[in-house]
């Protein structure tokens, strides 16, 4: 075989699989010198009928070699440095046939699925992750994602227009990206690098932010009076106007850091906050993702929550088995919150019940996780600040909270409402040689890095679980806020942690060093055993 039939094999290894070699010979005759690669779907069509091939090898061809150009396009992209953009390398070709990307996926081709008669749009792009080539049938989801792009089109118009809510509309846009056809801009939420010196290989995924999340306490009004309660003081509440205020500083912040939005509302009980419904309108309108942290509530008002826009979900809390919760949380709530989590059940709203975990309850949690077994999504524990009321109450001892983490871990293996979110249990994990988790927000203590905190009377804190003043948002610009000095020293988190080698995904929890008098930016959280 000449160097030129290599090439053309090289080029068109599926499309070659198909002919016959009196098709081969036919069509690249002994000693030919003048073959020209592009031309192989032409040849095909015209000699189809003779060789009695498919009738869509002709077509196959054709995507072969737009596939083989795209391959050598690597390098011809980077992320875009404002707003999402389309994939550079991206071919958006209309065939005839349907069926054929399948027909050119890894793998022998399968001749029971062969392509039929009919227009399809297909797409062929280089992953921006993985730098292979790509082809796909375009779904109407990837043309829509494309279209409010390339027209620039705001997802919230595109969202009423469409009768749809804003977050199938986002959802559209990562699914787009995270399949590379869009490429998203680069986040400017992304982690000191000093902390990251003596990280383990694997964990660059934790350098960088592509969400945002303000926690925001509209109300100290609330319906419960728990015995851990970390603030009862009495705090102004917005106006309208000062809410307002507060959607459009988010706006502005996740525009400038080129970050999704999410807004998790809690208080005090939100749903106690006058116009709640009309501030969770306007935050989806402005294109966040709203979730709820709250006690439970009629089925009317999730029911009302829903329909403005579906709630990314919904968190209650329980501090233990009925008789235990009921003393923190006041008669019945125990089983107000059972039948609150089937109204959420039965609305299809992802539900995530927390614990408070103290020396008190800490038994109660493995047996609690069976009960909530199939009758909540997710259920977590954060150790108890020992601040406003809660300093009454007591953490258990460091070394019977390890082993407490070590049955955790073996009793999440077993059951799937168990969620992962002390920073501690990566140690556990690291010991057993199980793969690491993002910790508490995802990338080991959040504070002031993706998370913030909002008082109603428009305090910023680094984290809700301890004083950690920022500045105050109806003063000074978020945007100064959080990159304030004083945020700064909160992302660095404590100088006994800088040489961890987990370290991007821990952290420990500063709350928990605060509860016991340490220096928080020093000293590391006294339940770490390393």
């Amino acid at each position: 075989m000449s160097e030129q039939k290599n090439e053309i094999a090289a080029i068109y290894p599926k499309s070659c699989s198909l002919l016959s070699p009196e098709a081969w010979d036919h069509l690249f005759p002994q000693n030919s010198c003048d073959i020209d690669p592009e031309s192989l779907s032409s040849l095909l069509a015209e000699a189809a009928e003779a060789f009695e091939l498919p009738a869509y090898l002709s077509e196959l061809a054709r995507l072969e070699y737009l596939l083989w150009e795209t391959r050598s396009k690597k390098g011809a992209f980077q992320s875009s440095n404002s707003d999402p953009a389309i994939n550079p390398t991206l071919v958006l070709t209309e065939s005839l046939w349907e069926g054929i990307p399948a027909l050119l996926s890894e793998g022998a081709i399968d001749q029971s699925k062969a392509p039929v008669p009919g227009k399809e749009l297909v797409m062929i792009w280089l992953d921006p992750e993985s730098g292979r080539a790509a082809i796909q049938a375009a779904g109407n989801d990837d043309l829509l994602a494309l279209k409010i792009v390339a027209e620039n089109l705001d997802i919230v118009d595109v969202a009423e227009e469409g009768d749809v809510p804003v977050e199938f509309v986002r959802r559209v846009i990562r699914n787009a990206t995270h399949k590379g056809i869009l490429l998203a801009p680069a986040t400017r939420i992304r982690r000191d690098p000093s902390i990251y010196l003596a990280a383990k290989p694997g964990l660059d995924e934790y350098t960088a932010s592509t969400e945002f999340t303000l926690q925001w306490h509209l109300t100290q009004r609330c319906d419960l009076h728990c015995k851990h309660c970390y603030d009862r003081s009495s705090r102004q509440e917005p106006t309208w106007k000062q809410a307002m205020h507060v959607l459009d500083e988010l706006q502005a912040f996740c525009r400038t850091r080129k970050v999704q939005g999410h807004i998790t509302f809690t208080g005090g009980n939100p749903l106690l906050f006058p116009h709640f419904f009309e501030l969770y309108q306007e935050s989806v309108k402005r294109g966040f993702s709203v979730a709820v942290l709250g006690n439970p509530g009629p089925r009317e008002a999730i029911e009302k929550l829903n329909m403005i826009e579906p709630l990314d979900f919904f968190q209650a809390s329980l501090e233990g088995l009925e008789e235990h919760n009921d003393s923190i949380r006041g008669k019945g709530h125990f089983k107000r919150t059972m039948d609150f989590l089937h109204i959420l059940q039965d609305l299809g709203i992802y539900s995530m019940v927390m614990l408070t975990l103290t020396r008190d309850n800490m038994a109660h949690v493995l047996p609690l996780a069976q009960i909530l077994r199939g009758r909540a999504d997710t259920f977590n524990f954060n150790r108890l600040s020992m601040v406003g009321e809660g300093a009454k109450l007591r953490l258990p001892k460091p070394q019977h909270y390890e082993k407490f983490l070590c049955a955790y871990v073996e009793a999440a293996d077993r059951n799937p409402v168990m969620g992962l979110k002390d920073n501690l249990i990566n140690i556990v994990l690291e010991r057993q040689g199980q793969e690491l988790f993002g910790g508490c927000t995802g990338f080991g203590c959040g504070a002031a890095f993706n998370f913030l905190a909002l008082l109603p009377d428009g305090e910023v804190h680094a984290c809700r679980k301890f004083p950690s003043k920022l500045g105050n948002i109806f003063d000074e610009p978020l945007e100064e806020i959080y990159d304030s000095e004083g945020a700064k020293r909160y992302r660095l988190g404590p100088e006994a942690c800088k040489g961890c080698h987990i370290r991007p995904v821990c952290g420990g929890c500063m709350a928990s060093a605060f509860s016991f008098g340490l220096d928080i930016f020093k000293e590391k959280d006294p339940f770490c055993p390393y």
